[in-house]
């Protein structure tokens, strides 16, 4: 599947848009199903191999919690670390990108209480669940940023991922602590995930940086998360689970790839974002959501299976939503 994916046009007035006029951009065709068929491969491969080889449940178990403990945390901390913040210079987008995580996690904690929702959605499954609408694959997100738009584009999806990780990291714990009643902040101090971005932050803040002869080993532990982590959620899918929640999922897919690409446009718009930043926030809006969220649910003691499978429908819908976000940029 191709799209025209946007790329930023020269702008005279020193890069933003004027008030009351979408950011316009030239457009250059991007594979979409090329860039997102190796995240389905890997979860296809995970279901495979779990269902039709000796390497069954029991072994994945392990492998979950080698990647919710261990890999995520490197990679999360690597990714907010290395790249120095400049929360002056992308100030607008800073506060688009975190109102856009604001809406995205408000509208999916307020699933169980719209009309025709209320009573008919089962609280524990939604506790579980509701961090796909809002949390994104940063993997995907590093790829098409670059393919957008270079080394900006690049530096400013560092940014957005930088600020919101620790927003929708919290998002996604708040609802299954509550539910559970083990505790928020108990939960939140025992979460790897929340205690690496937290580092990851305060090593930027501090101007601490991973040494050169580190960087290789992180980076490759790091990038070990990506395929096991996908494959674990493969291992762990039961499609029949999709089946029995159906409202659950068209809801939380309909925020994750309809709703907040249409906020993020809104939000380009009122902040009078620059044309790369828009780009880079509009694509941002309608990525897959993040393959740990189903190690996440699944450690948590949720509904793991089901979780996997909306991280697989999301990568596929991101087929659709890419496209579509990034075609609300034409003028």
């Amino acid at each position: 599947m191709q799209n025209a994916a946007a790329l930023p046009r020269a702008d005279r007035s020193g890069g933003k848009p004027s008030a009351g006029r979408k950011p316009s951009v030239i457009l250059r065709p991007v594979n979409f199903l090329q860039l997102l068929a190796p995240d389905f491969s890997l979860i296809l491969c995970g279901y495979l191999v779990c269902r039709y080889t000796a390497l069954d449940r029991i072994v994945w178990e392990q492998v979950e919690s080698l990647v919710y403990f261990f890999l995520f945390p490197v990679l999360l901390f690597q990714s907010i670390a290395r790249s120095p913040l400049d929360l002056g210079a992308a100030s607008s987008l800073i506060a688009a990108g975190l109102l856009l995580g604001v809406a995205g996690i408000a509208m999916a904690y307020a699933v169980p209480h719209l009309p025709g929702l209320r009573g008919r959605v089962d609280p524990r499954e939604h506790a579980g669940a509701a961090q796909v609408a809002f949390r994104f694959n940063s993997y995907i997100a590093l790829a098409l940023s670059e393919r957008l738009a270079g080394a900006q584009g690049l530096l400013l999806i560092a940014v957005l991922i930088g600020v919101c990780v620790p927003l929708f990291n919290v998002g996604a714990v708040w609802p299954m602590a509550r539910h559970s009643r083990t505790g928020f902040g108990r939960a939140l101090l025992r979460n790897p995930l929340i205690i690496a971005t937290a580092l990851g932050l305060a090593a930027n803040f501090a101007g601490l940086r991973i040494p050169h002869w580190l960087e290789p080993s992180l980076t490759r532990v790091g990038g070990a998360s990506l395929p096991l982590g996908l494959m674990a959620a493969g291992a762990g899918m039961q499609l029949g689970h999709l089946a029995q929640h159906k409202l659950l999922t068209v809801s939380l897919l309909a925020i994750r790839h309809l709703l907040l690409p249409l906020t993020a446009a809104a939000l380009a718009w009122v902040f009078h974002l620059s044309p790369t930043e828009a780009t880079v926030l509009i694509a941002f809006s309608a990525l897959p959501t993040a393959s740990s969220c189903y190690v996440l649910a699944s450690r948590m003691g949720y509904n793991g299976p089901y979780v996997a499978g909306l991280v697989t429908l999301s990568t596929l819908c991101g087929l659709a939503s890419l496209p579509f976000a990034l075609g609300l940029l034409r003028p």
